[in-house]
């Protein structure tokens, strides 16, 4: 697997106005990320450096804040550009953060420092990934961890994460798979309390529900064997590979689409599990 680009973007349904939503206030996108951030107006109005009576009244509606009164909170609170341009749009300001397909000339140079990143990766699994963990690219390497999977798995929207708890998907050949379950469970707790995004709280309970395969070894790992990283143990016929892995995302992204794409590289944890990576490769 190379590293084609397959990015799903967002559907653009078009309905009669009388059906179409009514827009949410600014101040209750304004009070719902306070809420979920656990700060209190006065917290809020603090680290804003502005009174808690105006915070009060942008939220109540009775105050119109100014764009850069939008921008100011929405730093403060860490919001995520996607939500950025949200806040910006309740407020009745244009929004700030462009949102491009990964296959637009504006990202050129990104897209090729993700291509470089996952070939020079080889012979060890690399992928590209969007905020739902929707695959975007991957290398050769993680092909053949792939090759297991149902096909049905691999068709359309691939998503690594549905891919990697399904029964029919590579569940059965993680050896440690209840430690690799509730890793990937926390990652995505953290995740959704960063973003508030209702689809991963609806993905962390679809795989909450999947049962584990039978056969399958959910053996915890003691702390010894734990090392200085979550191991990530896979089966081949080649033998068990051991893994740590890594993630590394954009550090000063302007566009939605780049702040919300991750890599994910993984190494190994041992040098048997490196001779057998590049004995998988070399045999195509």
């Amino acid at each position: 697997m190379r590293a084609s680009w397959s990015y799903h973007g967002v559907m653009d349904i078009s309905t009669d106005s009388a059906h179409r939503p009514i827009p949410r206030p600014f101040g209750d996108h304004l009070r719902h990320w306070r809420q979920h951030r656990r700060l209190s107006q006065l917290d809020l109005a603090q680290e804003a450096e502005i009174s808690p009576r105006h915070l009060s009244f942008v939220e109540t509606g009775r105050s119109v804040p100014s764009r850069e009164m939008v921008l100011r909170l929405a730093e403060r609170l860490d919001v995520p550009l996607r939500e950025r341009n949200a806040l910006l749009l309740a407020a009745g300001y244009a929004p700030m953060y462009r949102e491009r397909p990964l296959s637009d000339p504006a990202l050129s140079a990104a897209r090729q420092a993700v291509e470089l990143i996952l070939k020079s990766h080889e012979p060890y699994p690399a992928l590209a990934i969007d905020r739902h963990w929707n695959l975007l690219a991957g290398n050769a390497a993680l092909a053949h961890l792939l090759a297991g999977a149902d096909p049905e798995l691999l068709q359309g929207q691939v998503n690594v994460l549905r891919l990697s708890l399904h029964p029919k998907g590579l569940a059965p050949q993680i050896v440690n798979l209840g430690q690799w379950r509730n890793h990937l469970f926390e990652r995505l707790r953290q995740q959704i309390h960063a973003t508030g995004d209702s689809q991963l709280a609806a993905l962390l309970d679809e795989l909450r529900g999947y049962p584990i395969p039978e056969g399958a070894n959910d053996t915890h790992l003691d702390g010894e064997m734990l090392g200085v990283a979550m191991p990530f143990r896979f089966r081949t016929s080649y033998g068990v590979l051991n893994f740590i892995s890594t993630t590394t995302i954009f550090g000063t992204p302007v566009d939605v689409t780049l702040q919300e794409l991750a890599l994910e590289t993984f190494f190994p944890a041992d040098a048997a599990t490196g001779d057998l990576l590049h004995k998988m490769l070399s045999a195509g």
